[in-house]
């Protein structure tokens, strides 16, 4: 069973790069955890910490599609080198203005805009290259193992940088971010990738367009990167707000929220690793949607329930469903696209899947002082579970998949 979970690692070029991403994420997630704090502190109000957050994210929808078509011309590994490059030399320079005492908030913000446009070249690449690391058959093994990698950052990376923001300081935690980011450098200089880009002089604007003609066509397409988008949109307000739900509905403190946290972090690991063992399965659209209907029930249920105990269940289930779901509509992103467009098609699905995250938690923020956090959060569920009865029933191109 394991060497079913763990296929993907067999191809040397995905294990080296794999283990390279594992650190950096470990990195940047300490660098939340510091930046964060850092900001409240500094400025005394959470409008910035929303800002550095809101700069963050905004590469993403502003050069997203002009990085995928890049990554479908230029050799992806040299683009994902440049991305690195540019976000260890943030981390560094953040954690030496620190060091010497001379950060202001806008430092910090610069820096998050800088690196979020780092991330909006180097998203669309890694999703194009990691298929020319393993061969089709094994494409989503190596996906669901990309998302194990990043939900056990996610678990593991907010601890440290606890650890180290409490024991050594924040110059630290941005520090170590900086040098997690030598180990993708040395795996990405050390890896030796088949695809050749065609040299190509057609406008970047008439290659977009290409993308979204040759996205248009594929019907089932159309209908993935709109589950991805309305999956995020409408999942990720959980984990967004499970603060709110640890102080409002449970009245506890920091330590409950760690535990949410760490519950959906544990189910989403889980989930990935079940989606990496049972492979390249038939029919994997309709066991998308089938995981969809159970993340809008676990969110519903979590959002309804006043027990400690069972909200953590719930969660863990709600965890395993949200990767699961994510992992599984990549795939079939990925199964789909033909190699000289998947730069510019992954590119799009990646605003989508992030575009998702902000909008949603930003609508769901707007509503939570209205109506409270359970009800928004049950509503989520309701519209997440129809979503895939609908699909299920009426909309038939992603189940046919």
């Amino acid at each position: 069973m394991l060497r079913r979970v763990f296929k993907a690692f067999h191809y040397p070029n995905f294990r080296l790069l794999w283990f390279g991403a594992f650190t950096s994420s470990i990195g940047t997630w300490m660098q939340r955890v510091a930046q964060s704090w850092l900001v409240l502190d500094i400025s005394g109000s959470p409008f910035w910490l929303g800002l550095d957050a809101f700069l963050g994210d905004i590469p993403i929808f502003l050069f997203s599609l002009v990085g995928g078509v890049i990554a479908d011309r230029v050799d992806r590994r040299r683009i994902l080198l440049a991305s690195q490059i540019v976000q260890m030399g943030t981390a560094f320079l953040l954690a030496i203005l620190i060091g010497f005492g001379h950060v202001r908030v806008w430092h910090i913000l610069v820096c998050s805009f800088v690196t979020g446009t780092a991330q909006s070249f180097g998203g669309p690449a890694y999703q194009a290259l990691v298929p020319n690391l393993v061969k089709k058959h094994d494409l989503s093994n190596a996906i669901a193992l990309n998302s194990i990698q990043f939900n056990l950052a996610r678990v593991i990376g907010p601890v440290l940088g606890g650890l180290a923001l409490t024991q050594l300081g924040a110059t630290w935690c941005f520090g170590l971010n900086g040098i997690s980011f030598v180990a993708v450098i040395i795996s990405l200089m050390l890896l030796r990738v088949s695809f050749v880009p065609e040299p190509s002089d057609e406008p970047i604007l008439e290659s977009m367009k290409k993308g979204f003609q040759f996205i248009r066509k594929q019907g089932a397409m159309e209908a993935l990167i709109v589950l991805a988008f309305l999956m995020t949109a409408l999942g990720i307000p959980m984990i967004t707000f499970l603060p709110v739900f640890a102080k409002d509905v449970f009245h506890q403190g920091a330590s409950a929220f760690t535990v949410f946290l760490s519950v959906s972090g544990i189910g989403s690991v889980v989930g990935a690793l079940v989606v990496a063992g049972i492979g390249n399965i038939r029919q994997k659209g309709l066991m998308t949607l089938i995981m969809l209907v159970c993340l809008g029930g676990g969110i519903f249920g979590f959002a309804i329930s006043k027990n400690f105990l069972l909200s953590c269940l719930l969660l863990f289930v709600s965890g395993m469903a949200l990767i699961a779901v994510f992992s599984m509509i990549s795939s079939l992103v990925q199964l789909i696209t033909t190699e000289e467009m998947r730069g510019r098609v992954m590119s799009v699905y990646h605003v989508a899947f992030r575009g998702g995250m902000p909008f949603g938690s930003l609508v769901t923020g707007w509503l939570v002082p209205v109506y409270s956090a359970p009800v928004v959060l049950a509503a989520n569920g309701v519209l997440l579970f129809f979503l895939g009865i609908y699909f299920l029933v009426s909309q038939r191109r992603v189940a046919a998949l």
